[in-house]
């Protein structure tokens, strides 16, 4: 399929999307969007994807934001609209069957912050930036902000990044626990694409349902979650790859998953 803004590439198990506007530091539009709402319902029934990495096209930016032009003339109306469509996108990037990596080449503010924020796992080139500077604009983060930053990182300390509009480097934001590891830029996707062939080489299934176990855990009190657990693990029981995996580790030879 053919988008003006989105780059999708497949390397055997893995899918690499990228936000491809470089001139306007890879900005969400209304367009842009839409593409990669599309984009990630092609990877979501693809079975031949294990791992997902969102980047940012040039050396500049991750995605710097939403597109501050497009959403000049946004009426309050069109404005929620445009929070809807963004949030409606991010929670589908959050809930993929697959495990996505942002690989955050540069700045990550606004809504490229949000982005990087419904991803699984989140990995920074040392010139990264990331923030919501929302706050000098006289809005607020209309993508999800509000409300993973505080999930990912304390409430109090969520506050004040949405406050203050303060930006954070990469080793600030590995610190406060918004990135799991920073890397040299030249090493960025590189960095990436090995531990997403790492995953993509465990059960498949397992991997699905791990990132079912705690994301949707994460919206339960912890009995009701651990209960989810066990049902999820009675499900991994049922799977031709967890006969399989068990019996190449008692034979101590590596297992060959088949998704099934």
């Amino acid at each position: 399929m053919g988008w003006n803004n989105i780059l999708l590439e497949k390397e055997d198990n893995l899918a690499v999307m990228t936000i491809n506007r470089p001139k306007v530091l890879n900005a969400l539009n209304g367009e842009t969007l839409r593409e990669l709402d599309e984009a990630v319902e092609q990877i979501a029934a693809d079975d031949e994807v294990r791992v997902v990495i969102i980047t940012g096209a040039g050396e500049k930016a991750f995605v710097a934001g939403a597109d501050i032009a497009f959403m000049q003339t946004l009426t309050p109306l069109e404005a929620r609209q445009f929070s809807r469509l963004g949030q409606k996108v991010f929670s589908k990037i959050e809930n993929l069957p697959q495990p996505v990596i942002a690989a955050i080449n540069g700045f990550a503010l606004g809504g490229g912050c949000e982005l990087a924020m419904a991803c699984d796992i989140r990995i920074a080139s040392e010139n990264a930036k990331l923030g919501q500077p929302e706050v000098n604009l006289g809005i607020i983060a209309g993508f999800g902000g509000t409300q993973r930053l505080p999930r990912l990182v304390n409430p109090g300390l969520a506050k004040e990044i949405l406050f203050t509009a303060d930006m954070y480097d990469a080793e600030a934001a590995h610190r406060i626990g918004l990135v799991n590891h920073v890397v040299p830029a030249a090493e960025l996707m590189n960095f990436c694409k090995n531990m997403a062939r790492r995953i993509a080489a465990r059960g498949p299934i397992a991997v699905r349902l791990s990132k079912e176990a705690v994301n949707e855990g994460l919206e339960m009190d912890l009995e009701k979650a651990i209960a989810h657990e066990a049902d999820l693990f009675a499900v991994a029981f049922a799977t031709e790859d967890r006969n399989e995996g068990i019996s190449a580790f008692l034979a101590k030879k590596k297992p060959e998953f088949k998704n099934k």
